[in-house]
């Protein structure tokens, strides 16, 4: 199951990044600025943030497969409008399109993964499941960048839509039906009421504080690394998907390695080390000159590493703030947090990224500090956090009527 979700994930990722290495070639091709390649970006984040928002009052009505399933397939065929549109305002609405989706996928994997797997050993789940980011990272954006260059800028979504289809079969064959939680209805929240206390519970807020921080700290810098490093720093469109390659590679081995470690010694411990070791990439990558590749390649991968090494126990974290019972509507929200922030993220980028004469982009210094700000905020917000689940007991996975 864990495995299968992480192919989702892979997908998901690998389609929401696989427009930063393409950044330089879509501006040309649409004839557009840095503010509307921004805009590209983050309207994926910001679509899928408001509906995960929205989902939060349906998500925990439905058998999460079922509901799986059917925001996967609305997931392709945006993928697959994003392949076939001819300007920069088709563009922008099949990304609206595939975010709207994407959001409720991300709500959905990590709703599954925290109802199956208990408490103690849900960090080496999340690590799991976070290996599908690192996948996208290591294979999926470096061919899809090169099926890019060799045929069109078409190709990657093409990809995406294919393997996608024989993903979704794996979901019907490998992810249990889950709707132990919708059996008994009257123990059910409204997710009105999970709102409400959400909004009295500070430690729910600090998480989702936390979440938005931990966004802000990445996103900021994510989407131009590709198209400053061609523009900026004179990497060649191959070198730029050694980033991605390296990086991937790294995280890939990394992310599984980091959630056993983050039970066995403790989260917060593990996400202080690797949220702090994060800030000297993050200031390095965004003041970059024209260095040798291979130190600016040792730069990124360590970037890639800190940022899954956070991402790990932060979700452990965050995840443990909640009851199963109402675990649903509160990833949902999480969900949302994570997508907008990192939407709105993008998009201040886009606004303060610019380009001089020469075609080099400018101001991408400012947006590291920025990145650096959130990035010592989240330290600190993720000490202030409690655990408050008091089962260590998993969500019983299948009901007696699997069709409910």
């Amino acid at each position: 199951m864990l495995f299968t979700l992480a192919l989702i994930q892979f997908t998901h990722v690998m389609d929401f990044m696989i427009i930063m290495p393409m950044g330089k070639q879509l501006m040309e091709i649409f004839q557009i600025n840095p503010p509307q390649f921004g805009n590209i970006v983050s309207s994926y984040n910001i679509t899928a943030g408001l509906v995960g928002f929205a989902g939060a009052f349906f998500v925990d009505n439905f058998d999460r497969k079922k509901l799986l399933m059917l925001c996967y397939v609305g997931f392709l065929i945006g993928t697959l409008a994003c392949a076939f549109a001819p300007n920069y305002e088709l563009m922008l609405g099949s990304r609206v399109l595939t975010g709207a989706f994407g959001g409720l996928l991300s709500t959905l994997m990590l709703s599954i993964v925290a109802d199956a797997i208990p408490l103690e050993r849900r960090a080496s789940a999340m690590g799991i499941l976070t290996s599908g980011f690192a996948l996208a990272s290591v294979f999926g954006v470096p061919f899809g960048s090169y099926l890019a260059g060799v045929y069109s800028w078409h190709a990657p979504f093409l990809f995406i839509a294919v393997i996608g289809t024989l993903i979704l079969m794996a979901v019907f064959v490998f992810v249990p039906f889950m709707n132990s939680h919708i059996t008994n209805k009257a123990n059910r929240p409204d997710p009105r009421q999970v709102l409400i206390n959400l909004a009295k519970n500070l430690n729910q807020r600090r998480a989702l504080f936390l979440m938005s921080m931990l966004m802000f700290s990445q996103f900021t810098i994510i989407p131009f690394i590709a198209p400053y490093m061609e523009m900026n720093v004179g990497f060649t469109r191959n070198e730029v998907n050694l980033i991605y390659l390296f990086g991937g590679l790294c995280a890939v081995f990394t992310a599984p390695l980091v959630g056993r470690l983050a039970d066995k010694i403790g989260r917060l411990k593990v996400f202080m080390i690797f949220a702090s070791f994060m800030l000297l990439p993050v200031f390095l990558i965004t003041n970059l000159g024209a260095w040798p590749v291979p130190f600016v390649l040792v730069i990124t991968s360590i970037f890639f590493i800190t940022v899954n090494g956070r991402v790990v126990p932060a979700m452990a974290i965050i995840s443990s703030t909640t009851e199963p019972k109402s675990r649903g509507s509160f990833m949902s929200f999480n969900s949302s947090v994570q997508q907008l922030s990192a939407g709105i993220a993008a998009f201040i980028a886009g606004s303060i990224v610019g380009k001089d004469e020469a075609d080099r982009l400018l101001n991408y210094n400012y947006v590291g500090y920025i990145a650096l700000f959130a990035g010592v905020v989240a330290l600190f917000a993720a000490t202030r956090i409690k655990a408050t689940e008091t089962s260590k007991v998993a969500v019983p996975i299948e009901a007696e009527n699997p069709t409910a």
